[in-house]
């Protein structure tokens, strides 16, 4: 059999609050090609997007401004994914910006929570 994907020690899955289950499908189909196992009606699990997880149903929102950690998306032209983000109804919530290494942006999903993309490529 393959490589085994549970890597003793390592971070494994990851959990993010959803007030909407089905918008949250619709936007991470739309703009990352991601797909969606429904576990019951307040769960919906994703794999195979560098890391595995998950959306629980939750008033809550994920943010920097309240300490929480940024998932950072790599991609090789920004410019375009912050379009997909944006048509979908995503808010740009920084602007792209130059930092050591390469530009960025963050982003909020239909939920709130925050995200940021960035690129190495100019």
């Amino acid at each position: 059999m393959g490589e085994n994907v549970n890597k003793h020690e390592k971070i494994n899955y990851v959990e993010f609050p959803a007030k909407d289950i089905k918008a949250t499908k619709i936007f991470f189909t739309e703009v990352f090609g991601w797909s969606f196992v429904d576990y019951g009606p307040e769960y919906t699990a994703f794999s195979n997007e560098g890391i595995d997880g998950g959306f629980y149903q939750s008033d809550l929102a994920s943010s920097t401004v309240n300490g929480s950690a940024l998932i950072v998306f790599y991609s090789e032209d920004l410019e375009h994914t912050k379009s997909k983000i944006e048509s979908e109804g995503g808010v740009i919530l920084k602007p792209v910006f130059q930092f050591p290494g390469g530009r960025r942006f963050h982003f909020s999903d239909p939920n709130g929570n925050e995200f940021a993309v960035w690129s190495d490529i100019d």
